[in-house]
């Protein structure tokens, strides 16, 4: 029983470890695309020669 034993603990450690990276993989998808989303963002058209005014009272 004890070879068994052996051969069950690490069959786990080996479902464990592969389950660990899908999940890393998986947040590293995440965090990517929401990098993308933001930077697909439309960014405010402000034309080039207008000058804002500044309420300073």
């Amino acid at each position: 029983m004890k070879r068994a034993d052996e051969v069950a603990e690490r069959a786990l450690a080996l479902v464990a470890a592969s389950r660990a990276l899908r999940e890393r993989q998986d947040r590293q998808r995440r965090e990517i695309y929401e990098r993308v989303q933001i930077a697909t963002l439309r960014r405010p058209n402000i034309p080039k020669g207008i000058q804002l005014r500044l309420n300073l009272q």
